[in-house]
């Protein structure tokens, strides 16, 4: 029946009625639910996830409907990992409910874009004749013709191009750069492998494969916290989050769980059920607090103050008051506390300087691999100076396998290493800590039991890192001196009294936490947890905030304890199978090494930050410190480290690299090692310098940047307007001049900063944002629901497919088959120019 008809027998379509006449049944056309029912029609379903930067790592059901994505639901068949664990299920949020949207948005890059500036300059070129890395060394070598381009990037001006043209124009750039600067000019930028294994892979591999650097992304945008490295020499290590299910006790700072950690925060309020005790620290009535037993509201960025004086009440009462054997024995196992450190004199006390090693005593104790790298513990038993198996020196030349046995290394019996050595005393010495108080310009002075050592000799102090730990946390242990009189001192650094001035938070509920974690530690072995994240992480002094927390978990033995230790979720993504995925990613079947250049010092340096810098870096240092890099600015501080082989370099040097090892072989060089000798000479007499020591040189400016998978001048650009001005050339909002006093005496100060040192920018993206904006050329990807790709997360135990529901839209490619189309134009074109 036509609707025509039902609007004239409106009144007549009731045919009877039911419930006693509270419903009734019509004649009508319902042909109108067609459209609902047709909405939520499909042919197919495809398994999928997305490759994003959150680490949760959800899969997907995508719903195709005529060769299009139609909608997208939550897969909710996720393996049970444990019968007494909640289900990972289900997992998904919002953003990820509604990611279909991307594939047909008005946003979408459908077709390969170059600015019409720049693809004409190139056109001019070789209608003259000129082949494709003539025709761009062309244009770079005439400033007015650059200029037109570089000018006005982020000024919109895109024409569509085809695949052809736009990959030949990328490999000649390429080309050109290697020949004439070197392929360490060349650099990428793609965040998180993890997210999207292959897609990263697939630019790296051809970057490794051509000599360009990768460069690091995490340490740049402030992700990746420096304490994990600074205290155990890795990025980060974190359980999943399931094991929050496994905690005692949950103390969560700056992690926003339910908001940032949406398919895992079930986990958190669960746990809750099991009689866990959770507390939040956060400045605000953040989404998490409402979870909690109690809030701490902390002011901002004083996380360490909290922590320090919680670890002062666990120090006080754990280890001074009474002794836990558990946390005695995780202490000397796991532990660097009854390593021995040398102190060095300073004014009339003493301050901590290096780990005793032992190659610093006679006959290095046996140890005839790597002594230098071996550290000393003091035996309880008989007062013997001990190396103990599993200090780094160990890691490499050792017959067996690295381990933590509690065995002396040179004769293999076992033995218990002393954690303190006041009861086993020479002497009570004035030791220097460093004080970090806004104001305070001296350190703090506390006593601590010493021994007495000979080494080379001479008369040498050490003391246990334990009893240094003691002292700087102020705990008053019978020495007298500047310790603390009680947990109401508020002079003395690090009480809860002192605590409450700086952070806001009742001192009693600092004295109750600190005890009560770590006495839920004592109890359940360790299975006390802080759960942490951005929001203490992105401070100048994260470094703090977070060390202060690793202190208490390693003095209440959390870490690496199912349901306990810290749980980090910022800068932590790593992948799974990357045993497998390494050498495909980084070419390393081609050539190894790869080049990797840390991101923080690459755009410090080349977008000139540095030479705004307006903090003096001797402020940072603490009275006790050494005298050997004062005046030194934070440029500075990075020169050294990379002539030192702290840092990568890349650029590396100031000369081609290829030119490099041209000049070793015609000096006589026949390997790599007479290479390498060659360029030791080269950098003794002068010849040859690091890029980093005259980084505003033209020959040591980067040259062709590649990014993927990223926005890093939307997101990812930390000095903004420094990008647009120096690196890209375009309009900016730099509203000052560079500092004369930022010059520094490692680095070479150019009166003019360089503009636009880029010569070309590729942004591969599947919607315009602000890095195509400001590129030169913008190739079309494939969505996520588009390629196949392999996606995994520390999150949880399972490995995800994105799999390829739909055809690519219009001209688009997956992230390997683009840089498969650049590497296949640039291998035809360096049969001619890179013989």
């Amino acid at each position: 029946m036509s609707h025509f008809l039902d609007r004239l027998k409106f009144f007549k379509k009731t045919q009877s009625t039911f419930s006693d006449g509270h419903g009734i049944v019509t004649n009508e056309d319902r042909q109108w639910e067609d459209g609902y029912r047709n909405r939520w029609r499909f042919d197919k379903v495809v398994r999928s996830t997305h490759g994003v930067n959150c680490t949760g790592g959800c899969s997907w059901n995508i719903h195709v409907k005529n060769g299009l994505v139609a909608f997208e639901m939550q897969a909710t068949d996720y393996p049970r990992t444990r019968p007494d664990m909640p289900n990972h299920e289900p997992r998904g949020c919002p953003r990820g409910a509604s990611y279909s949207w991307y594939l047909y948005s008005p946003h979408r890059i459908k077709h390969p874009l170059i600015r019409e500036r720049l693809v004409s300059l190139y056109r001019d070129e070789r209608a003259q004749g000129k082949d494709p890395v003539e025709a761009w060394s062309a244009i770079q070598a005439d400033s007015e013709k650059r200029k037109q381009y570089t000018a006005v990037r982020g000024l919109g001006g895109f024409v569509r191009t085809d695949w052809d043209e736009i990959t030949e124009i990328i490999a000649a750039a390429n080309i050109y750069t290697i020949k004439t600067h070197g392929p360490d000019r060349i650099a990428g930028f793609s965040p998180i492998p993890a997210m999207s294994m292959i897609s990263y892979a697939s630019g790296a591999r051809y970057l490794s494969m051509i000599g360009g650097a990768c460069l690091s992304f995490y340490d740049w945008y402030c992700d990746l916290p420096p304490a994990s490295p600074q205290t155990w020499g890795e990025q980060t290590d974190v359980p999943e989050a399931a094991d929050w299910y496994n905690s005692g006790y949950i103390i969560v700072a700056g992690a926003n769980l339910p908001m940032t950690r949406t398919p895992d925060a079930h986990f958190f309020t669960e746990v809750r059920y099991k009689g866990t005790k959770v507390v939040a620290v956060a400045p605000d009535y953040a989404e998490y607090v409402k979870f909690a037993d109690l809030w701490m509201p902390a002011k901002q960025g004083t996380d360490a103050a909290l922590f320090m004086a919680m670890g002062h009440v666990a120090l006080k009462e754990f280890y001074v008051d009474k002794q836990i054997p558990y946390f005695q024995e995780y202490a000397r196992t796991y532990t660097d506390m009854p390593m021995l450190v040398m102190l060095e004199q300073h004014d009339k006390a003493y301050a901590a300087g290096r780990l005793l090693r032992a190659s610093d005593l006679d006959d290095s104790l046996g140890q005839t691999n790597n002594p230098e790298w071996k550290t000393v513990v003091l035996d309880e038993k008989t007062g013997d100076l001990v190396v103990p198996n599993g200090s780094i020196g160990f890691r490499w030349g050792e017959k067996g396998k690295w381990n933590l046995l509690p065995k002396n290394a040179a004769d293999k019996k076992k033995f218990k290493s002393r954690l303190s050595l006041v009861f086993d005393k020479d002497d009570l010495v004035d030791v220097l800590f460093p004080a970090f108080e806004t104001g305070v310009d001296q350190g703090m002075q506390r006593k601590v039991p010493v021994k007495k050592i000979q080494v080379e000799g001479k008369e040498v102090l050490v003391a246990t890192v334990f009893d240094l730990q003691l002292a700087q946390y102020g705990v008053d242990r019978g020495f007298g001196g500047e310790c603390a009189t009680g947990y109401d001192d508020v002079d003395t650094p690090y009480t809860p009294a002192w605590a409450e001035k700086i952070t806001g938070v009742k001192q009693a509920d600092i004295i109750r936490t600190g005890r009560e974690f770590a006495d839920n530690a004592a109890k359940t072995k360790g299975r006390s947890m802080v759960i942490l994240g951005a929001g203490i992480n992105h401070w100048y002094h994260c470094d703090m905030n977070y060390r202060s927390i690793m202190n208490m978990l390693h003095m209440c033995g959390c870490v690496g304890q199912s349901g306990g230790g810290w749980a980090h979720y910022v800068g932590q993504e790593k992948l799974r199978p990357q045993a497998g995925w390494a050498p495909i990613a980084f070419g390393l079947d081609w050539q190894r090494p790869p080049r990797h250049m840390n991101g923080t010092t690459f755009f410090y340096f080349h977008t000139d930050q540095w030479r705004y810098e307006k903090l003096d870096a001797d402020s940072l240092l603490a009275k006790t410190a050494s005298d050997k890099y004062k005046g030194h600015n934070l440029a500075d501080y990075n020169v050294v480290s990379q002539r030192l082989g702290w840092l990568p370099s890349a650029p590396h040097f100031n000369r081609n690299p290829i030119q490099i090892c041209k000049d070793a072989e015609a000096a006589g060089a026949k390997d790599e090692a007479a290479v390498g000798q060659y360029v030791v000479e080269e950098l003794k007499k002068g010849s040859l310098a690091f890029a980093s020591e005259d980084i505003d040189a033209p020959e040591n400016h980067p040259r062709n940047l590649f990014v993927w998978r990223a926005n890093l001048i939307g997101s990812s650009a930390k000095g903004h307007e420094y990008f647009l001005k120096h690196l890209l050339g375009a309009q900016n909002g730099v509203m000052q001049d560079v500092l004369p006093e930022a010059e520094g005496q490692e680095i070479k100060w150019h009166a003019q900063a360089p503009i636009a040192k880029l010569d070309l920018m590729v942004d591969i993206n599947f919607r315009l944002n602000s890095t195509g904006a400001y590129s030169d050329i913008i190739l079309p990807t494939a969505t996520w629901y588009e390629k196949n790709d392999l996606n995994t997360t520390d999150m949880h135990p399972f490995i995800h497919p994105l799999t390829e529901a739909v055809d690519p839209g219009w001209e688009s490619k997956s992230d390997w088959q683009i840089f498969k189309t650049i590497a296949r134009r640039f291998s035809e074109l360096a049969e001619t120019h890179l013989p």
